[in-house]
């Protein structure tokens, strides 16, 4: 069976490719540092694919460490690298804690990647690579922008990476995709996204306060030139973001794929903040505050995907629709404790 090194495995969108990898007939070696998810996770994993699923407590940056995983493993054929800090107001806050990190970790495991020559390499790039378009919708060959957060800029930086590494001609084939917003939980509600501490994205922020464990959700600006005057974004359930890192694996396994690829992962549409929360008000039959705050740094005002080259290229398209996705968070959110 092709083993696959899943970065940040134990994860919101790891544990959820996990589960994809199986699926497939892959079997995910899980590496995660637990800086944002818990060992449980495997649990959770365990329970949907019926394999007794292992994170590897390993910090990305220790290539060392890695080595001897892999190694113990008997092997890897890929490399799917999630691991990094994702949170777009906290990197402004806190810079140099995600340049440590972010791309800490991308030198670890492409240091990794080329002494062992791997064959296939899946990067977790972000749709923040744009920065401020001037079209919302952005293909592939929208220009990369300036970055408005230092989350953003790691993510520039680690494609930057991939291309020099690249133009070596190491022999690994990379695929980078530019992902949207995920949202959702596997509709099991055996893993979903875990919020330690108080959430940094919308839809944690929003089963919290559904749930009574916060008053009140503050929307970060109304001010936006859009439709409501809020954000707009590509929200895309988490497990369909899960199935296109599988097809962005099998497409680098092919004999006629490029050194490297990108593609957009999203929906195809946007959707504003107001709209998110009224559609998950609707679906789930819940009610809760809601007010409005002044902007937040790092905030860009409407980004969508054009997913044309992942349907044509990648033969994947979205499956859950923006309803199914708020109902599986909210289901997953009353499992929580």
């Amino acid at each position: 069976m092709n083993k696959i090194l899943l970065t940040g495995g134990a994860g919101y969108i790891g544990s959820h490719i996990a589960v994809s990898l199986r699926r497939a007939g892959y079997a995910p070696v899980i590496l995660d540092n637990l800086s944002n998810s818990e060992m449980a996770v495997s649990d959770g994993i365990s329970r949907i694919t019926g394999f007794d699923e292992q994170i590897h407590e390993i910090d990305c940056r220790d290539s060392d460490g890695i080595l001897d995983l892999i190694e113990k493993e008997g092997g890897i054929s890929g490399i799917i690298h999630l691991a990094a800090y994702k949170a777009v107001g906290e990197s402004v806050e806190n810079p140099l804690k995600y340049y440590d990190n972010n791309v800490g970790s991308m030198t670890s495991i492409l240091q990794v990647t080329e002494k062992l020559n791997i064959q296939s390499f899946v990067f977790s790039s972000s749709c923040t690579v744009y920065g401020s378009p001037d079209s919302s919708e952005v293909i592939e060959e929208t220009p990369i922008g300036k970055a408005y957060s230092p989350y953003g800029y790691t993510k520039q930086i680690g494609e930057r990476m991939i291309e020099d590494l690249s133009k070596k001609g190491i022999g690994t084939r990379f695929v980078s995709l530019r992902y949207f917003n995920p949202i959702g939980a596997d509709p099991s509600s055996n893993i979903g996204e875990l919020a330690l501490g108080k959430p940094n994205n919308l839809i944690p922020f929003v089963c919290q306060t559904a749930a009574g464990l916060r008053d009140e959700i503050t929307v970060f600006g109304d001010d936006y030139k859009t439709a409501d005057g809020t954000c707009v974004r590509d929200y895309i359930h988490v497990s369909d973001l899960a199935e296109a890192h599988v097809r962005a694996l099998e497409y680098s396994r092919q004999k006629n794929a490029p050194q490297q690829d990108v593609f957009n992962i999203g929906t195809g549409k946007g959707n504003s903040v107001t709209e998110i929360i009224d559609t998950f008000k609707h679906e789930n039959g819940v009610d809760f505050e809601v007010k409005y705050g002044p902007r937040r740094a790092g905030d860009v005002e409407a980004i969508f995907a054009n997913t044309e080259k992942a349907s044509k290229i990648l033969k994947w398209q979205p499956k859950y629709t923006l309803a199914e996705a708020l109902v599986h968070a909210w289901n997953w959110q009353k499992t929580l404790k």
